[in-house]
């Protein structure tokens, strides 16, 4: 079987950062598609890799959020053709599954191998020294060219740059869609943000197009507060307490309808003040992850019960691929929806550990990450 060298950002274990290096990398099987990224979104979720809280095999080549174009496809492909832009869809979405077909592709049974890399025919596609390595929910954004499913791509236009189009694949539509879906935010809600960085600010996007009248930031850091209200959020607080006092005088002490979790940490104290800020019926919607170890939420029942609340969580904010990805698009499109303002900083591939060194220093709304032409 033929192969390529690319150049990529691997993790070998926790706590060791990215490692440049050249791995090899075979041609496309069956259903399958070799991409050329031209722009990666470098999310917090990959973060979570080095620092050990996500549970993945490794070695593992970085990223999930990618758009570039499509250079050779296997047998049987029909959904995308050699010479086409495309967006990855960090979770598959096959289209007739159980899930897919009930409207669920968030959930779609080809997402399962997202921690290992390895295709669903055991396999894997990039290789170092002999030895096996799988791209982060079977993509790998963090090389230049990379193998995926062609379940995994979906057309991007051409009028549309494809450093917007990388954050499309995920950070766009999970917080929106947390908000819009996930949450169901309602015209006149009260809804309460809790970290703004790249998923937490299209959050605010979604709940304020939802038609919320008050969306409210909590994050620690003074930059992503004030950029939350350039995006819709109407007050923003540095401390949970904070806000909840605000809340509770601007709702006459009815608290909030939503609270909705896309920090870089959830924790314990977090989701608790989250389920304390919300109503009757208020709903307390958790798309951030958490320490691998730690068990974050922990609530007495009473809590629940007396008010009704729910807590659920989100994965890609309840959102459907095929569908949600060409929508938002067009809301961006319109002007409707900002993607270009949430670009801080572009990156080269070198510049990989520079770059989650700004995201954990709070420099960056969202970085993004621009492959050699």
């Amino acid at each position: 079987m033929a192969t390529i060298t690319t150049h990529a950002a691997i993790a070998r274990e926790p706590h060791t950062g990215w490692e440049l290096t050249d791995v090899q990398l075979d041609d496309p099987r069956e259903h399958e598609v070799r991409i050329r990224f031209a722009a990666s979104g470098l999310c917090h979720s990959d973060d979570h890799i080095t620092a050990g809280d996500a549970p993945v095999r490794f070695p593992i080549v970085g990223g999930h959020e990618g758009a570039g174009v499509v250079e050779s496809v296997g047998p049987h492909v029909s959904r995308v053709k050699p010479g086409d832009r495309v967006v990855c869809s960090y979770i598959p979405a096959c289209g007739a599954c159980r899930p897919c077909s009930t409207g669920h592709q968030n959930m779609c049974v080809k997402g399962l191998n997202a921690g290992t890399g390895m295709f669903l025919d055991g396999t894997y596609r990039f290789h170092k020294d002999g030895e096996d390595l799988g791209g982060f929910c079977s993509l790998g954004t963090f090389s230049q060219f990379a193998v995926v499913s062609e379940w995994a791509v979906v057309p991007l236009p051409d009028d549309i740059p494809f450093e917007v189009g990388s954050l499309i694949g995920c950070g766009v539509p999970t917080g929106w869609g947390s908000a819009v879906y996930a949450a169901g935010v309602r015209a006149g809600d009260t809804v309460v943000v809790f970290g703004s960085g790249g998923v937490g600010t299209n959050a605010v996007q979604g709940a304020r197009y939802a038609g919320a009248r008050d969306v409210v930031v909590v994050d620690p850091v003074d930059f992503k507060r004030e950029n939350a209200k350039e995006f819709g959020a109407t007050a923003a607080f540095a401390t949970a307490e904070e806000a909840h006092e605000y809340v509770a005088e601007k709702t006459w002490g009815q608290l909030a309808d939503h609270a909705i979790l896309t920090p870089d940490v959830v924790t314990e104290p977090m989701v608790n003040s989250a389920v304390l800020m919300t109503g009757k019926g208020g709903k307390v919607t958790i798309t951030g992850v958490g320490h691998l170890t730690e068990r974050a939420v922990h609530v007495p029942a009473g809590f629940l019960i007396g008010y009704q609340r729910q807590i659920r969580g989100a994965l890609f904010g309840d959102c459907n691929p095929l569908y949600d990805i060409p929508k938002l698009l067009g809301l961006y499109r319109a002007g409707d929806l900002k993607i270009d303002e949430l670009i801080t900083r572009r990156y080269g591939l070198d510049e990989v550990n520079d770059a989650y060194d700004d995201l954990r220093a709070g420099k960056n709304i969202r970085g993004v990450l621009v492959h050699d032409a």
